[in-house]
């Protein structure tokens, strides 16, 4: 049997506040394989970020361990950054850099030689539909645009493991589509893609897998078919309501 490009085992993230410890993920345990978009469906606050950020070395975990592709979250850490990209909701884009100069510097980061850098690039903006965006400053770029540009970085090393957090955050909706049609291909070369979203629409058409996330715990993982089927509901937003218990 094929091992899973990525194992999660009783994640867990406790902050510290005035008011007490704040649970922000308990006991969070799944796994994705090779050519699988696990998604992680839950509202603003779930959980999705912190559980994102513990499986690209961002945040320590509490408790509970994870690995990615065989080399351990906690203990290798370098070793899983080599081996993953990571989109997160800002982009932290340099406003003064060109596109070509954005996917440069990332890629002498990633070690990468001038020669990949540069085939690498091309194939991004050519992927993205973004041609005629490379020699242009990024602080000229509208939000889609930068969206797009922090995919084509996250993806440049080539990583067998995507972890893309709200993907498709503040996108019209050509830009949406353009990148909703970007991770289905990746889905297609093989990858490993764990995407954390609130639209029940996104997880539908992009999942093959989704584990409903509500207040940091893990509700239930399932197609959307095995899903409708165990809590009931016509569609994905019945059964996510039935499956947290109709909370708030």
């Amino acid at each position: 049997m094929i091992e899973p490009l990525v194992v999660a085992r009783g994640l867990s993230k406790t902050f510290r506040s005035r008011r007490g410890p704040v649970h922000a993920a308990s006991d969070v345990t799944f796994e994705s394989h090779a050519g699988e978009i696990f998604g992680l469906l839950g509202p603003n606050g779930a959980g999705k970020t912190t559980t994102l950020r513990m499986l690209a070395t961002i945040l320590t975990p509490t408790a509970g361990h994870a690995t990615i592709a065989g080399f351990d979250v906690g203990t290798q850490p370098g070793a899983v950054r080599e081996n993953i990209g990571f989109l997160a909701t800002e982009t932290g884009l340099y406003d003064r850099f060109t596109a070509r100069e954005t996917l440069r510097f990332f890629g002498r980061i990633n070690q990468l030689t001038n020669g990949e850098i540069r085939n690498r690039s091309d194939e991004m903006f050519n992927m993205l539909d973004m041609a005629e965006l490379a020699d242009r400053r990024v602080g000229t770029f509208s939000t889609g645009e930068k969206q797009k540009l922090s995919l084509a970085r996250s993806i440049l090393h080539d990583p067998p493991v995507l972890i893309l957090d709200e993907p498709t955050f503040g996108l019209d909706v050509m830009s949406a589509r353009t990148v909703v049609r970007t991770i289905d291909l990746f889905r297609e070369q093989g990858r490993s893609i764990l995407l954390s979203t609130h639209i029940m629409r996104i997880a539908e058409k992009l999942c093959n897998r989704i584990g409903i996330l509500y207040k940091g715990t893990l509700h239930a993982i399932g197609t959307v078919d095995e899903l409708k089927a165990q809590f009931g509901g016509e569609d994905l937003e019945e059964a996510f309501f039935a499956a947290v218990g109709n909370e708030d």
